[in-house]
């Protein structure tokens, strides 16, 4: 069994990338950090051969759903009540204000695959569903994606 610091290094970048997909950069390393930490503690129980990306991309998906928790619970005051939004704004610098327009399953299986390169079987084992349903989330959000650069292109957003 490699180090655990060996698949820190290894696996690290990745489960970065999905965390700043789920959750959004500003609590992307946190939800890293608890991902990497409940796995220290479960890493010498992994059977061997286990595919490791994907039980850390399995357990930083539990970190960040906990993280939707805690932050659904926690009020937010706000001075004014804000405008109704119109459309869907997409900054261009970021792609997190792409993201977060799409429905929670599409931005997930777009991360799971696409950020992290797990095969739809493994993203639909942990989206729960089936393999074609999670490659329809998958491309749905792609068009969306692609759907919301164009419009922002040309100055409809």
């Amino acid at each position: 069994m490699k180090p655990f610091e060996q698949i820190v290094r290894e696996h690290g970048p990745a489960v970065l990338r999905v965390c700043r997909a789920v959750v959004g950069p500003d609590q992307a390393e946190d939800a890293w950090s608890e991902t990497f930490l409940a796995a220290l503690g479960a890493y010498p129980d992994l059977p061997e051969g286990a595919n490791v990306q994907a039980w850390l991309v399995t357990i930083a998906k539990r970190k960040a759903v906990d993280q939707h928790r805690s932050a659904a619970r926690n009020p937010v005051p706000v001075d004014e009540i804000p405008e109704p939004v119109r459309a869907p704004q997409v900054d261009t610098d970021g792609l997190w204000s792409a993201l977060k327009t799409l429905p929670v399953r599409q931005r997930e299986a777009l991360a799971y695959h696409h950020l992290a390169g797990l095969p739809y079987a493994e993203v639909a084992r942990l989206l729960g569903g089936s393999e074609a349903a999670c490659r329809r989330s998958a491309a749905d959000g792609i068009k969306k994606l692609r759907t919301l650069y164009e419009e922002d292109r040309h100055g409809i957003l």
